[in-house]
């Protein structure tokens, strides 16, 4: 159809005679409209421009199927214009090189940036045998160990990880130990049988000691394991350190005891619950020696500083609805004198829990400093203070004793022997 166009623009096709009408009957009963090109479309016309075509052409004896009449030269004289190729179903596909092409950049830019992920230096705790920081059973399953990465929202102003935190990695690896072993039931630490018995594992004593505070982005070994502590109690005990040098960062032991979550009292070890846990005690001394030093009395009178007025928030209650352990840390250091704070590091805490504290509580914190250290805080030695946090009707909730070293002190690094199972 173009080439026909192009060549009779040169030379010009002889019309035939003109008909006596403007339109042809056919075998129909219908017309032949005169602006019907050689294919039987109907041609547009345009303003001005276009180029003039006269064709003759017989008319199919069939279109669709269906007979029409036959015409004899039938005459296009209409201005016709160029128009695009008929769309069909090869040209209303989408351009496929287009496609390819955004692929292949995909793919290329994926390539990329797995290439720049492998070239970077890997964590120290992503080339453990644990990558999703759970922990792992080690010492024939008597021993569980969990790392842990120092984040910078875990570190104070001295650019090292707060004792809080410290506290939450101790809990935090004693229920994953729990859990490792199979006996997490539905409580925070209790085993099935002791959910069947509504008993529950209350913290009674805690002696922590900080040779040295992990700084952001240092990876934290943590050593837990439990043992046999008197007739109708367990100790944990944990061994922080740092899991490249091995370096000992933190000891702790904890006392525990069962208490009737719906009377709230103190309770014996039942025999099935003994059948379950008795198996994982492993025979060592603790980890930090017990100090059977009795912490003094202490009350307005003999206090150097007094907070009052503290309540705990929704968020400080863990799962048996009292205030979390770690809670009372961040009272006893509301009344710690702020010298201490400025110039000293703790080095190491002692913390008896005399009762729980619920969500409507109105606790009061206080603190003594032992000693002459009190004349001149900033520049004395090593602090020893005593705390009490208790409710404002008196009742004792936990007695403390701190004891604090100048920042940037020589530390001689931890002295105890460490038992062989743990080596």
């Amino acid at each position: 159809m173009v080439a026909s166009s192009v060549a009779s623009a040169f030379s010009p096709i002889a019309s035939p005679p003109p008909d006596s009408g403007g339109k042809t009957s056919g075998k129909l009963g219908g017309t032949v409209p005169v602006s019907v090109d050689v294919r039987g479309v109907k041609s547009k016309s345009a303003s001005s421009g276009g180029l003039k075509v006269k064709a003759s052409a017989q008319a199919p004896p069939k279109v669709n199927g269906t007979k029409v009449g036959v015409m004899d030269r039938f005459k296009i004289e209409d201005e016709v214009t160029y128009a695009p190729p008929p769309r069909t179903f090869i040209n209303q596909l989408p351009d496929w090189s287009m496609l390819l092409a955004a692929i292949t950049t995909i793919f290329l830019a994926a390539e990329k940036q797995w290439m720049m992920l492998e070239s970077k230096p890997k964590r120290l705790d992503a080339l453990t045998d644990d990558p999703f920081g759970i922990g792992k059973m080690v010492q024939d399953g008597m021993i569980f160990r969990q790392n842990f990465g120092i984040r910078s929202y875990e570190i104070g102003a001295d650019r090292t990880a707060s004792i809080e935190t410290l506290m939450n990695h101790l809990q935090e690896t004693a229920l994953n130990h729990v859990k490792s072993v199979g006996l997490l039931g539905d409580g925070f630490g209790s085993t099935p049988e002791m959910c069947k018995k509504n008993l529950i594992w209350v913290v009674t004593k805690m002696q922590i000691l900080v040779d040295r505070y992990p700084t952001w982005g240092e990876v934290v070994q943590v050593d837990t394991w439990v043992a046999a502590s008197g007739k109708n109690g367990m100790r944990r005990d944990w061994l922080l350190r740092n899991s490249q040098t091995g370096e000992i960062l933190t000891r702790a032991s904890g006392v525990s005891v069962m208490m009737n979550k719906e009377t709230r009292r103190l309770a014996k070890i039942p025999d099935e619950v003994r059948a379950e846990i008795g198996g994982y005690f492993l025979d060592t001394p603790p980890i930090v020696e017990d100090s059977d030093t009795k912490l003094p009395k202490l009350d307005k009178d003999t206090a150097d500083i007094i907070r009052s007025g503290l309540t705990p928030r929704w968020s400080d209650l863990d799962v048996n609805q009292h205030v979390n352990n770690v809670k009372y840390i961040n009272w006893i250091l509301e009344s710690a004198p702020s010298p201490i704070l400025e110039t000293h590091e703790l080095a190491s805490m002692t913390l008896e829990y005399r009762r729980e504290c619920l969500i409507d509580s109105v606790v009061e914190s206080l603190t003594s400093v032992t000693g002459n250290a009190a004349d001149d805080l900033a520049s004395s030695g090593y602090i020893e203070c005593q705390h009490l946090v208790r409710l404002e009707s008196g009742a004792e909730i936990v007695k403390g004793r701190t004891e604090w070293r100048p920042k940037n002190a020589n530390r001689s690094g931890a002295t105890t022997q460490l038992p062989a199972e743990i080596l």
